[in-house]
């Protein structure tokens, strides 16, 4: 099979197919080396050089991708981010603080409050900021 050519292609088109499952791009940029080597058959080349310029292509692809913005992994903070903790942004109501600590009820259960960084106990409605283990960050709402 990989005499005819045919071998390329079909790979490549199932690697196509597998990145449309995954969404990482890094198969994407294996199948663009076995279309490099497709075409290095086309072009008459043997497999003893198909083989390596399947490889080379596969690898710079790679590497590229791995230095653009699109291979960079950002490990996000999930205690601050909303996509994750769809609380956060949420308001809820604290009756008495005690040094920056409260308990209030939210969602139908008592939670461990606690003030932001550089909040005041003052205010009556506060917005969840943050996730700290199972206490809820708040900063009062204006």
């Amino acid at each position: 099979m990989a005499a005819n050519g045919l071998f390329w292609w079909l790979t490549a088109g199932a690697l196509v197919l597998l990145e449309l499952m995954s969404g990482t791009f890094y198969l994407l940029m294996v199948a663009l080396g076995f279309i490099a080597g497709g075409i290095a058959h086309l072009l008459g080349a043997g497999l003893e050089i198909e083989f390596p310029v399947a490889a080379l292509v596969a690898l710079i692809a790679v590497i590229v991708l791995r230095r653009s913005k699109f291979g960079i992994t950002r490990k996000r903070d999930a205690s601050h981010d909303p996509g994750v903790n769809l609380d956060i942004g949420e308001t809820l109501k604290v009756d008495v603080w005690h040094e920056g600590r409260a308990r209030a009820l939210y969602r139908g259960a008592e939670w461990d409050i606690e003030l932001a960084p550089g909040e005041t106990e003052g205010a009556r409605l506060y917005r969840i900021t943050a996730f700290a283990g199972n206490t809820l960050v708040v900063a009062a709402t204006h």
